[in-house]
């Protein structure tokens, strides 16, 4: 059972979990959202703005969900795009389940760490079809905090690779939107992109998951619509449990970047020279 809420957290089904505003739109040359065939949520971070108007540059960010369903064609796209590190946040189970099938001669440098991913914090008492929505949200509020500490090093590794200029780079989970949505939010943040459009971003995932499985079976089937929307969704209040934590952090959520994952200030401020523009 442990397994499978840990399945049931990571995988991308239902969307629509929480209102969120509109994020800002890509321009005609650019796409939020690429059109990969076998692509789960796997999109740019560009055309973002910060809070003294420079512009988040597009094509060297991009954040997504498991490559293990591209498709041929998706690989020759991510070719042109250049992708030149891939940061996977799975554990050892979830890339030998669903391995990125890199063509010969074209996989990037991908980073990743062999150990079992701990979700013992999502076990919620009592036969899964008696858990509420709002036993979920909690749960899954409690437990977000924890990816901080969980993947601080994998996290810190991610920005080496910025600042070490190694880009276009990806970083992803399985689904993109729980290990990935936290490591995004950081990115954005060390960028000084403002927190209403980094909270936008990450609910942008429930606009771009798979759609719900027809039949459910197995665990899912026991879950309520709303549990199951829970778990599989993204919900502000996930990644506000984040920012709490961030922010009671000596010097806020700009000093746990410091303090917690190296970034000082001639790093941020290298990191913005690299990915920020004026245009």
């Amino acid at each position: 059972m442990r397994r499978a809420v840990a399945l049931a957290m990571l995988l991308a089904v239902p969307a629509g979990v929480g209102a969120s505003a509109p994020a800002p739109v890509a321009g005609a040359a650019h796409r939020r959202v690429l059109p990969l065939q076998g692509g789960r949520n796997f999109r740019d971070l560009g055309g973002y703005r910060t809070a003294d108007g420079r512009m988040v540059k597009w094509g060297l960010l991009y954040r997504s969900g498991q490559m293990h369903d591209l498709t041929p064609a998706d690989y020759v796209t991510l070719q042109r795009l250049g992708i030149r590190t891939v940061c996977d946040f799975r554990d050892t189970r979830e890339r030998a389940g669903e391995p990125t099938l890199w063509p010969a001669g074209r996989k990037p440098k991908v980073l990743s760490d062999d150990y079992a991913l701990d979700m013992s914090g999502m076990m919620l008492p009592g036969d899964p079809s008696t858990w509420t929505h709002e036993q979920v949200v909690a749960a899954m509020t409690a437990t977000y905090p924890k990816l901080l500490d969980q993947f601080r090093g994998q996290y810190a590794r991610m920005f080496a690779e910025l600042l070490a200029g190694d880009v276009p780079l990806a970083f992803h989970c399985t689904a993109g939107k729980d290990r990935t949505g936290v490591a995004a939010a950081l990115l954005l943040t060390a960028l000084g992109v403002p927190r209403a459009t980094i909270v936008e971003d990450y609910l942008l995932s429930n606009q771009h998951m798979a759609p719900p499985p027809a039949h459910p079976t197995g665990f899912w089937a026991k879950l309520s619509p709303e549990a199951a929307h829970a778990f599989a969704g993204v919900d502000r209040r996930y990644i506000d449990a984040v920012f709490a934590v961030t922010d009671r952090h000596p010097g806020g959520t700009m000093g746990y970047l410091r303090d917690e994952l190296g970034l000082d200030a001639a790093k941020v401020a290298k990191l913005r020279a690299l990915y920020l523009t004026r245009g």
